[in-house]
């Protein structure tokens, strides 16, 4: 995943808020969201099939989430190398991101609940750990970064909307997610498209939206079609 919005009002019968949007190897296969792991009981996500993990991890009991970006930094050794799918799915189930991280590649991982979202980041050789303020926070592979032009495009298009009530519906953050109808070349687009060598493509394969709160959880998820358009969100919660 390579775009995460997070809305975090302590105040709101909703806290917290989500968009987000994975980038990946448009060939890479994987699988809409459901309850993969039977060591996880209750978490849902999407899986990717060829590591096995996710991108994003929902307990809508425990009312928490865990959601992955690929970093920046050096690489872990090809020998021993985990797969940074798997921390969505311990973040999700409460459980801690081990200590040693060594055998990952870089990432940014958030971890958000009703009490707000914490981000560890991971650059091949210093861990930290960033408590998200209250507002909105856009984080990409660079981190919380809002001079990055996505960043900053979508951060002023969020705050130019009204946060909306997702009992009722998501108001105009569905049009932000299908990409707002910026060129998917364009350096501020949320949604993607890249072509490398023999027609390699590469691309914003997803869109979840997700709310969290006391009362209530839901989770809508869409593929994001070749062609630019709108999204069909389907609920998962």
């Amino acid at each position: 995943m390579c775009t995460v919005a997070v809305s975090f009002e302590p105040s709101s019968p909703v806290p917290l808020l989500v968009l987000a949007v994975r980038d990946e190897l448009l060939v890479r296969p994987w699988e809409p969201p459901a309850e993969h792991w039977p060591r996880h009981p209750g978490v849902l996500g999407g899986i990717d099939l060829v590591a096995g993990g996710t991108w994003l991890a929902v307990d809508p009991a425990a009312r928490r989430a865990g959601f992955v970006l690929n970093g920046r930094g050096r690489l872990a050794p090809e020998h021993g190398r985990r797969s940074r799918g798997d921390l969505p799915l311990l973040a999700a189930a409460g459980l801690p991101v081990p200590d040693d991280l060594a055998a990952f590649d870089p990432f940014y991982l958030i971890t958000a609940d009703l009490g707000g979202a914490v981000m560890v980041g991971w650059d091949g050789e210093t861990r930290t750990a960033t408590a998200l303020p209250q507002g909105y926070t856009v984080i990409v592979n660079s981190g919380d970064d809002p001079a990055e032009p996505r960043a900053a495009h979508l951060l002023a298009a969020l705050r130019a909307v009204p946060r909306p009530h997702p009992a009722a519906g998501w108001g105009a953050w569905p049009a932000l997610a299908a990409g707002e109808g910026i060129d998917r070349a364009d350096p501020r687009a949320l949604i993607l498209r890249h072509t490398f060598g023999d027609d390699l493509r590469y691309g914003s394969s997803s869109v979840t939206l997700l709310a969290i709160g006391p009362d209530l959880v839901r989770y809508d998820f869409a593929a994001v079609p070749d062609e630019p358009g709108p999204v069909t969100l389907t609920r998962v919660v």
